[in-house]
């Protein structure tokens, strides 16, 4: 897990220092003693299935640059994680889902600047053509058994299930 560093209080300006407390070591201020956490950072996906194909887009960005993986990304914080995966697939797609249900959570950070805790839903398609946007150059379906080179093992373990 990568831990942000800080290095002063945000209220007051005074330096941090390391002291135990909740059970763990964390940065606190000496002089009026808030404490940070380090908070998880949360993406949800999303499985969209037609016509017996999935729905994949081909990542722009590092990590995994030209592989493939679900319609993804970051929940904003306030943001429903249900109104994210729609948001997330319409940038990413050009196409406009219902999510249907929760197909699983999974946990564990998968590379540096990824998601300690991911939310899987199931989608369909309310309407829109496919046009990557965002962070995705390439959309497209594909059969399970003709699938491209994919970006992380959690899009492998999401097919499978």
């Amino acid at each position: 897990m990568v831990e942000e560093e800080i290095h002063f209080c945000p209220r007051c300006g005074t330096s941090v220092v390391e002291a135990e407390r909740f059970g763990k070591l964390r940065p606190i201020c000496p002089k009026c003693e808030w404490v940070f956490f380090h908070d998880p950072k949360v993406a949800v996906a999303t499985l969209v299935e037609m016509d017996g194909r999935v729905l994949l887009v081909r990542r722009t960005n590092d990590p995994q640059r030209g592989y493939w993986s679900l319609p993804a990304g970051f929940l904003d914080a306030g943001e429903d994680p249900i109104q994210a995966a729609q948001r997330e697939c319409r940038e990413e797609t050009g196409l406009n889902i219902r999510v249907t249900g929760l197909l699983t959570v999974l946990a564990g950070q998968e590379h540096p600047r990824g998601a300690h805790i991911l939310i899987v839903y199931r989608g369909n398609v309310l309407e829109g053509e496919l046009n990557p946007g965002d962070d995705a150059d390439e959309v497209d379906w594909f059969s399970r058994d003709e699938l491209p080179p994919l970006a992380f093992s959690t899009t492998q373990q999401i097919l499978s299930l």
